[in-house]
């Protein structure tokens, strides 16, 4: 069975949630904090290419944090609003889940039930 990763801040309610469906079902998994440990460009990039996803699809758009830089990000193309979400990780929606070639943003986290079982 393929490895399970979370990409969560702990603080999160969505990803607490998550994880916690994963505990209560016995499911294995690894959670990665991505401000401990941050994304690299070709890690968040291939997450986006498994799901199917542009950077500008992955933003925050209702954090400060976006609000602060929208102008900015307005006048962006979508590989400079991949670098500016590794500088800034509070842009990027989440959580994440990987497992093997697939991955999901679980929001909601209910999308976690038809995703484990995709093969």
């Amino acid at each position: 069975m393929d490895k399970i990763t979370v990409y969560e801040k702990p603080t999160c309610t969505t990803c607490r949630k998550v994880a916690k469906a994963f505990s209560e079902q016995g499911i294995d998994f690894e959670k990665v904090n991505y401000y401990i440990e941050p994304f690299t460009k070709t890690l968040l990039k291939s997450l986006l290419k498994k799901m199917g996803m542009k950077p500008s699809e992955l933003l925050r758009k209702n954090d400060e944090a976006f609000k602060k830089l929208k102008a900015k990000i307005e006048k962006l193309n979508e590989d400079e609003i991949l670098k500016l979400m590794i500088e800034n990780p509070d842009l990027i929606q989440r959580p994440i889940v990987e497992k093997g070639n697939k991955a999901i943003l679980a929001r909601p986290p209910e999308m976690i039930k038809d995703f484990l079982h995709k093969k």
